[in-house]
């Protein structure tokens, strides 16, 4: 039988289609007149009370609607246009993480806790709901503004997450057919081809995206927010599985280590259900690179040859794309403008919650881990690497 979708359900999802997207692009362009673009008090109050009160009474309706148990998938939708509009409210100040102990959007926050807890996510937006699981209409997804800057980001965004989601599924068929298959070269192949498309879109990001007008007018609807008394992080790009897949299957990164393992833990209500499902599963599995370590006696076998050379050429694409995004999107989009940002901003600059040194210096050590990089004070794979290395023979080159 074909689902029927609420009127209610449809006034909130065109309301966040259309004139939620008109008043936060003209506060946008009211911000940018100023001196200081990051200053967002005392601009615009009609146009935020106009936000405010429209959300909250299309929220109410469906709060009273309750649980209409239209599936995953609407609920999973509904929990993203909540979010859309609390992302929006805490971007320009409605609400202040810091200056509450609760979220004065209660309307919101009842019905995003109650669809968070219902379906297994954390109850806010996260990255899906503007990349992978955002629905176009008549050719338009969802967005905060219609800046030409927030599409490129999302776009790109978007390809880079299929692309690292292309790698990941042909890794994950490695562990049915071992490391000495010949199907198992093709699969990495196709991986490193994936990889490739993510350096691409990294590319064009870093060639098209305009510094300011990301970091004052995109990045800022990333920010932590109140849902009712806790404050949840912001949503990242990398809150899918992935790329925590590539890092532990390749095995440049370890689940059993505390830094990397907290960082997991951090991310798994922010991913999709089955996001979930796939890394824990990958979590107790024993990486390629272990695989290879142990078959270095076959190392004069044909197919040991050409299975690891392409491997290795693997590792070194992986560690290319978070060389590229530590090195040139996070230095030039965060880094640097926050550097001429006012002292009275500061605190506000990060969207995963901790100050932007602590944020930057494990950003660092996470591209170095990815390009096994050789340190002395965290756990790389360089020697492993080098070890591997050693053994490709020039006649397989």
């Amino acid at each position: 039988m074909e689902q029927v979708v609420s009127p209610d359900l449809q006034a909130f999802d065109k309301w966040i289609r259309e004139d939620f997207v008109e008043i936060n692009s003209h506060l946008e362009q009211l911000y940018l007149q100023q001196d200081d673009p990051a200053n967002v008090v005392g601009i615009g109050d009609t146009e935020k009370q106009q936000l405010e009160l429209q959300g909250r009474e299309l929220i109410k309706c469906l709060l009273a609607e309750g649980n209409t148990d239209e599936g995953f998938d609407s609920a999973f939708d509904l929990l993203g246009n909540v979010g859309l509009y609390m992302a929006a409210c805490r971007r320009h100040e409605i609400t202040e993480p810091c200056r509450e102990r609760t979220s004065p959007l209660i309307e919101a926050s009842a019905l995003a806790m109650h669809i968070g807890a219902s379906i297994g996510v954390t109850p806010r937006f996260a990255t899906a709901h503007l990349t992978t699981h955002n629905r176009a209409v008549n050719g338009v997804y969802k967005r905060f503004t219609d800046l030409a800057d927030e599409k490129l980001f999302v776009d790109y965004n978007t390809k880079g997450i299929l692309a690292y989601k292309r790698a990941a599924d042909a890794l994950l068929k490695i562990q049915s057919l071992g490391v000495s298959h010949p199907i198992t070269a093709d699969l990495l192949q196709v991986a490193e081809t994936a990889l490739d498309d993510v350096l691409a879109s990294n590319q064009t990001l870093f060639e098209q995206l305009d510094t300011d007008m990301f970091f004052y007018c995109v990045r800022p609807y990333y920010k932590p927010y109140r849902v009712g008394s806790q404050v949840y992080r912001g949503a990242n790009a990398g809150d899918f599985a992935g790329i925590n897949v590539i890092d532990l299957q390749l095995g440049l990164c370890f689940a059993n280590e505390p830094a990397y393992s907290q960082m997991l833990v951090d991310k798994f209500l922010y991913m999709m259900p089955e996001d979930q499902r796939i890394l824990r599963d990958c979590m107790r599995r024993t990486s390629i690179m272990d695989e290879f370590l142990k078959a270095t006696g076959e190392q004069s076998s044909a197919w040991y040859q050409q299975n690891l050379r392409r491997f290795l050429a693997v590792c070194e694409r992986h560690g290319e794309t978070a060389i590229a995004h530590h090195d040139q999107l996070v230095e030039k989009y965060i880094a640097q403008p926050s550097k001429a940002l006012a002292q009275q901003h500061m605190e506000k600059v990060t969207a995963s919650g901790p100050p932007l040194p602590v944020l930057l210096d494990a950003l660092e050590k996470l591209r170095d881990r990815r390009a096994a990089k050789q340190r002395d004070d965290i756990r790389t794979r360089f020697d492993d690497i080098s070890r591997l290395t050693a053994t490709l023979t020039d006649a397989s080159a």
